[in-house]
């Protein structure tokens, strides 16, 4: 029903009532049905965009489009962890049945066995999401990176592209860790925390590298030409929550 009302909305519309739901779910049935939201905000993004393209549209409508799966899918990727998570859980307490049976509940006499099916989830959608999850543990922000990926090169980011690049990442999170190069017995892989502030220092390093001034002035154009665009408010957001990280780092040196 949510999503039947929300048939009407503009995508940027769409893609927010997803991540809000997303943020403010408490139980895996509000997870679910923030799945859902993201999924037609998906769909609605992915027929928007070949239609575009039909018309021979404007790229950067086309562009727009792209951008709309592109975030959905996140939110679609995040909420199919969460429901992985309290999958497995309720697994773990008997309150599901997992793969040799499980807890029989009471309810009005009869003895019900609660399955997937019961709770509005196929075994495969179960499998998928516990793969994007494994992904996520063993490669953190694959799934924003592989969908960025696309973007950058004007592709359309689909589910299936998506899916290709979680599997990969799972499978080697499975794989044992490797054993350091013999080629170079002085390596020590970085702990946790180097890797994490490596990637923070990296990040801020090339940015630095290629902001010049001409590049800003070029960026500057780009965004006074982006303002009429549909997801104009994204960017804005986007820019002012990494602000307030770079603000909060700058500030661990002051400490």
């Amino acid at each position: 029903p949510a999503i039947i009302e929300q048939a009407g909305s503009s995508l940027p519309q769409l893609v927010d009532h997803a991540a809000a739901g997303l943020s403010n779910a408490r139980t895996a049935a509000e997870v679910l049905e923030a799945k859902d939201i993201a999924t037609f905000a998906y769909d609605a993004a992915k027929r928007a965009a070949r239609l575009a393209k039909a018309k021979n549209a404007h790229d950067e409508l086309i562009a727009a489009a792209h951008r709309a799966q592109a975030d959905a899918l996140e939110i679609e990727a995040r909420a199919k962890r969460r429901l992985a998570d309290e999958y497995d859980s309720a697994q773990e307490r008997g309150e599901i049945a997992g793969h040799g049976g499980g807890r029989n509940f009471k309810f009005g006499g009869d003895n019900l066995e609660i399955t997937a099916s019961d709770i509005g989830l196929r075994s495969d959608e179960i499998h998928e999401a516990r793969v994007i999850r494994d992904a996520e543990n063993a490669d953190p922000g694959i799934v924003r990176r592989t969908l960025d990926e696309k973007l950058s090169r004007g592709e359309e980011p689909t589910r299936t592209a998506l899916r290709k690049m979680v599997v990969d990442a799972a499978m080697r999170g499975l794989r044992p860790q490797r054993k350091p190069s013999r080629r170079n017995p002085l390596y020590v892989p970085p702990t946790p925390e180097q890797a994490a502030w490596q990637h923070v220092t990296g990040t801020f390093r090339a940015f630095a590298e290629w902001a010049t001034d001409d590049n800003l002035a070029l960026s500057r154009e780009g965004m006074r030409e982006a303002r009429a665009g549909p997801f104009h408010h994204l960017d804005v957001k986007a820019i002012a929550q990494g602000a307030e990280c770079f603000i909060k780092i700058k500030e661990w040196f002051d400490a």
